[in-house]
């Protein structure tokens, strides 16, 4: 329950905003309200992030394909698996000529991506790879962005990102494609992921990157009303009803960012309605004024 203290500074502010919607009354004008009461509240300053969204699959930063660099061997014996961690320098295989035996190792840590060594096998360096290794453990979030975001990215841009299975990690913007695809107009972004978690090459997954910032007059989305004539906002003005056509732009946590059409400080109906039309009498209300 409000305080008295604070109850009156509630009803002052709300007699304030109904002053703004209500002004003087001119000669002759009743002071009974008529017209349907309606919700209402001050167009107010809010904050937009920017944000430009990614969505792409996992795919290993750097892969790296061990083969033998010479003819002639056989694998004697496979010391590791797919999806084993191994360091730099650590023994995958033993190879054989039939007289020498000969330590394949890695030549960087990282996960084993692949493995089709098997022992018997022939193994030379024009054959198949015998080890695929993620060198570092290193993934990025390969994704397309349309041409309007791309401009938007830089390198070094935080990143949260949502892969499936893993859960939500950090990222950074890594590198830009500097061109687009002509007939999609979508451009590549890499994002390199941060997480010691194990991760799943091919997984799909979805970045938000903020870019910046926009503060500017906003309004509840329920005060946005979608109509032939394009996008309004119904003001009350000496306790009747002005269609406003707005420009709209960003969004976040139910609010609206107007570029154009309304000021800081208009009185807007909190719920706009195909119901009520320009001009229509109505009886103002300030959203939360009747709380405790």
């Amino acid at each position: 329950m409000m305080s008295r203290v604070a109850c009156s500074r509630a009803l002052l502010a709300s007699a304030l905003i109904l002053a703004a919607a209500r002004p003087a009354l001119a000669a002759g004008e009743s002071e009974t309200p008529k017209g349907a009461t309606v919700t209402v509240l001050k167009a107010s300053k809010f904050c937009f992030g920017n944000i430009v969204e990614v969505s792409g699959i996992v795919l290993p930063r750097d892969e790296q394909q061990l083969r033998p660099d010479r003819p002639g061997l056989k694998v004697a014996e496979v010391m590791v698996d797919a999806g084993d961690t191994v360091t730099a320098g650590q023994i995958l295989a033993r190879l054989t000529d039939g007289t020498n035996s000969i330590n394949m190792t890695a030549p960087v840590a990282g996960v084993i991506s692949a493995a089709s060594a098997v022992v018997g096998a022939s193994a030379s360096g024009k054959g198949e790879a015998l080890f695929s290794i993620i060198a570092k453990s290193e993934y990025d979030l390969v994704g397309m962005v349309p041409t309007r975001d791309v401009i938007k990215l830089r390198p070094d841009q935080t990143a949260r990102i949502k892969i499936i299975g893993t859960g939500e990690v950090d990222g950074k913007v890594r590198r830009v494609a500097p061109t687009v695809e002509p007939n999609s107009q979508l451009g590549q972004v890499f994002l390199g992921i941060s997480t010691s978690r194990r991760l799943l090459v091919n997984a799909s997954g979805r970045a938000q990157i903020k870019t910046g910032q926009s503060c500017g007059v906003s309004v509840p989305l329920t005060a946005i009303l979608y109509s032939t004539a394009g996008t309004v906002v119904q003001v009350v003005r000496r306790d009747r009803v002005e269609t406003r056509r707005v420009e709209t732009g960003l969004m976040s946590a139910g609010q609206v960012e107007i570029r154009d059409g309304l000021q800081e400080g208009d009185i807007v109906v909190a719920r706009a309605g195909a119901l009520l039309r320009e001009g229509d009498p109505v009886r103002p209300i300030v959203e939360g004024a009747n709380r405790e």
